[in-house]
């Protein structure tokens, strides 16, 4: 089948399942659709071939089954999945929530700013319209307070006179629309600065709300309902672990339960994914806390600052002040920043609470008490407390690597498989869910690392870890709610998360094997620090001192305009001039004595023998 025949049948497939959901009164999303197709083709129960192309009967059983699993709203293993699907597609990091909320801010101010950018002026009508847009503008982009209330309008109408008169539209009509755009938000961070300290002050600040106390009051009750509502998620976990265990494990034979030992699983699956889910939103919650702490220390020294920088004085130059009060809008804005956050942690926790629905109606009230009478109910730590005392011995498993706490750098860092519960309980004891204690000796298999609730189940899984590891993979299938709570997404790669899920992709991928792939190599390694003002020349670092010191005795001056004002600081520098002279070299000459012998005698004349006489005339040179 081609790759667009099989994708235009998975699509039909999911259509057919959530049209068929929807008439019978169940609206389903389409990547929850997707999903359980999935899972229900995975499950070796339902004897479907992946290797093979689904026929006609194939599709229509599929379809089937998965409306009949949709259709199950008592099932709190459908629930878990919805949980699942719920916050893997809204839950996201705090940099990705903040970077949508600016867009969506952004976005919805569009309109208002090109008003402003795009607009012609005439009359002076126009001008004064114009004005008053802007105004409009920086409130809304500020956040602090109402375009419509009178006073706050006034208030910030006022403010910005004081740095951008009306007198000077001419000038911001005549830049470009993306210099106007940043005029724009320069204007907003100086103008919500201004009123941030006159209600500082108590000379202003209409319509602008104390979020640093908002905050300091939401914040430590939206932590202690996440507290309060894991800590129950937690007992719940506990008291379904401890019955699981007396059903499968009973130590006075048979025990009869008034229910399914397989609803009680998945009890316990549906409570301990919203246990996950809840520590990972109070960890935002808490840093979300140190934020604000971290800014309220800001903010309280930048107003002493400004306080210190503007007090007693009539004027004061921009230069000085304007960088004070954009710091203090940005502080402000890392408030609201925080109480968004705080709002969509809060929110989502909210939404979690239907999807414990059927987990709660599961038993009825006092059941699970009287379920309970007489059992042990080990919390997490009284488990870790119990194993507190075992270790491993990794000389006796010379073949396999374990990490010990006393001998392995950062050993609280280890990225442990399932989630850090045991996969040997889990396997042994019918998917239990049993926390694994690390100080007993993590076992790394295959680049993956193991904690384990006891030495027993250590020695066991480490003699066996394949087979133990393709159990919990056939585990999971027949329980899809595992891959996400266990983090299974390796072992299934078929099987994508669902905010990474496409509504037309096909059912089951199978993993890639093969790939092309290729390397590059740095040219360098290291980066290069080339010092561009070094000097080896000892004479030009003198020049370089002298004209250090020479410029202390100059003046510089600057110019601004109204055209350059509120755009950019024009600076010019110039050198007085100097006598200066220079020395050059000097003509010298030398004499040395000239080389002079006479020889007599050469020409003869006289009878006899002639006799050649040398004298040497040359002159000493001491004369």
């Amino acid at each position: 089948m081609a790759r667009a025949q099989a994708e235009s049948v998975i699509r039909r497939i999911i259509r057919d399942i959530a049209q068929e959901c929807a008439s019978k009164g169940q609206a389903v999303s389409e990547t929850l659709v997707a999903f359980m197709v999935k899972a229900t083709v995975l499950d070796p129960l339902n004897h479907f071939n992946v290797d093979r192309t689904l026929t006609k009967q194939d599709v229509q059983r599929l379809i089937e089954l998965c409306v009949v699993k949709l259709m199950d709203q008592g099932s709190p293993a459908l629930d878990t999945i919805k949980m699942q699907v719920y916050f893997d597609m809204n839950y996201t990091s705090r940099r990705e929530f903040l970077e949508e909320h600016h867009r969506v801010l952004l976005s919805r101010l569009a309109s208002v700013g090109r008003e402003i950018t795009d607009s012609r002026l005439r009359t002076r009508d126009d001008l004064e319209g114009l004005y008053r847009r802007i105004v409009s503008y920086v409130l809304l982009r500020s956040g602090l307070g109402s375009p419509t209330d009178i006073n706050t309008v006034r208030e910030a109408t006022a403010a910005l006179q004081s740095v951008f008169p009306q007198s000077e539209l001419a000038t911001f009509m005549s830049l470009t629309k993306a210099d106007k755009e940043q005029q724009l938000s320069e204007l907003t961070m100086i103008v919500t600065g201004i009123r941030l300290f006159n209600k500082d002050c108590r000379k202003g600040g209409e319509g602008i709300e104390d979020v640093p106390s908002i905050l300091n009051e939401a914040i430590p009750a939206t932590i202690n309902d996440i507290e309060r509502e894991l800590k129950e998620s937690q007992s719940l976990a506990w008291q379904y672990t401890a019955l699981l265990e007396k059903f499968v494990d009973p130590k006075d034979g048979t025990v009869q339960s008034p229910i399914k030992t397989e609803f009680l699983q998945q009890a316990l699956y549906n409570v301990r994914q919203h246990e996950a889910f809840l520590k990972v939103i109070l960890a935002d919650a808490i840093l979300c806390a140190k934020q604000v702490e971290s800014l309220q220390s800001d903010l309280m020294a930048r107003l002493m600052l400004l306080e210190a920088t503007v007090h007693a004085k009539t004027a004061v130059p921009t230069a000085q002040v304007f960088p004070h009060f954009t710091a203090l809008s940005k502080l402000w804005a890392g408030f609201q920043d925080e109480m968004v956050l705080l709002s969509i942690l809060d929110n989502t926790v909210v939404s979690l609470r239907p999807f414990l629905t059927a987990q709660s109606h599961l038993l009825l009230e006092g059941q699970l008490e009287a379920m309970l009478d007489g059992v042990d109910i080990k919390s997490d730590d009284d488990r870790l407390k119990e194993s507190a005392e075992e270790r491993i011995n990794p000389s006796k498993y010379k073949s396999q690597d374990w990490f010990q706490h006393e001998t392995t750098a950062n050993f609280d860092q280890l990225p442990l498989q399932y989630k850090g519960i045991c996969g040997y309980t889990l396997v042994k004891k019918d998917g239990l869910l049993v926390p694994g204690n690390p100080q007993i000796g993590v076992l790394k298999h295959k680049e993956k690392y193991y904690a384990f609730s006891s030495k027993e189940a250590a020695c066991s899984f480490a003699f066996r870890p394949d087979e133990y590891i393709e159990a919990i993979t056939e585990k999971a299938k027949k329980c899809p709610e595992l891959i996400q709570l266990l983090e299974l997404h390796q072992q299934f790669a078929c099987v994508t998360p669902y905010s990474q899920m496409q509504p037309g992709e096909r059912l089951l991928v199978k993993p890639i094997s093969k790939c092309d792939s290729s390397t590059q190599t740095d040219t360098h390694l290291v980066e290069t620090n080339i010092v561009k003002s070094y000097e080896w020349n000892e004479w030009r670092l003198r020049w370089k001192a002298m004209q250090l010191a020479n410029l202390r005795s100059k003046v510089t001056h600057s110019v601004q305009t109204n055209l350059s004002h509120m755009r950019r600081n024009n600076v010019t520098q110039t050198y007085q001039p100097k006598d200066a002279g220079c020395q050059t070299k000097k003509d010298g000459e030398t004499n040395v004595p000239r080389h002079k012998v006479y020889l007599a005698g050469l020409r003869g004349g006289k009878p006899g023998p002639t006799i050649l006489t040398k004298t040497n005339l040359t002159r000493s040179v001491d004369e």
